[in-house]
This record gives C-alpha cells, sequence and structure tokens, in this order.
C-alpha cells in the first residue's frame, strides 16, 4: 500500500475526492436571443437575461432561459453545467 510522502500529497488527494465527484460535464448552449438587462445594485446591467438552445446531452435542442454574467451577443456559446432549471422571465 502506498502511503503519500507527505502532508501536501495528503491534501492534494482529499481535495480531489472531495471536488472530483461535484465536477461534471459541461453543455454548450448557443444564445439566439437577448431578452434584457438585470441589474443587481444600481443600473449597472450587470446581469444579461438570454434564450439560447441546447446543443448537447440530455435535453438537446431545447430552448431555455438563463441569466448570464458578463458581455454576450447572438451567437456566443455558453457552456452550460445544468440544462433543467430556467431563470424567471423579466417583468
Amino acid at each position: 500500500m502506498n502511503k503519500p510522502s507527505s502532508n501536501r500529497e495528503i491534501k492534494q488527494k482529499r481535495t480531489s475526492q472531495k471536488f472530483g465527484e461535484a465536477q461534471r460535464e459541461a453543455y454548450p448552449a448557443e444564445v439566439i436571443e437577448i431578452v434584457g438587462r438585470l441589474s443587481g445594485k444600481g443600473s449597472t446591467g450587470e446581469v444579461t437575461q438570454v434564450k439560447c438552445k441546447v446543443l448537447e446531452g440530455f435535453d438537446k435542442d431545447k430552448v431555455i432561459r438563463r441569466n448570464v454574467r458578463g458581455p454576450v451577443v447572438t451567437g456566443d456559446v455558453l457552456m452550460l453545467k445544468e440544462t433543467e432549471m430556467e431563470a424567471l422571465p423579466i417583468r
């Protein structure tokens, strides 16, 4: 049985076991429409709400509404960790 030789190796092994299960595949989704901007604090428009079409995975060809942080334009490809939940529409 191989024992880790240092505390650093032990820590790395624990971290990889702890977060290994949480890492999962990401699914590409193409932005087809920009719905609007949401403001968190003030009127800076920090989040953009978009409609995107899932390109791969279980929900392939499904169009969902998502909130995206950062610059985004129509035609961009987003990598989504989950494709089942949808953002609430802007009022």
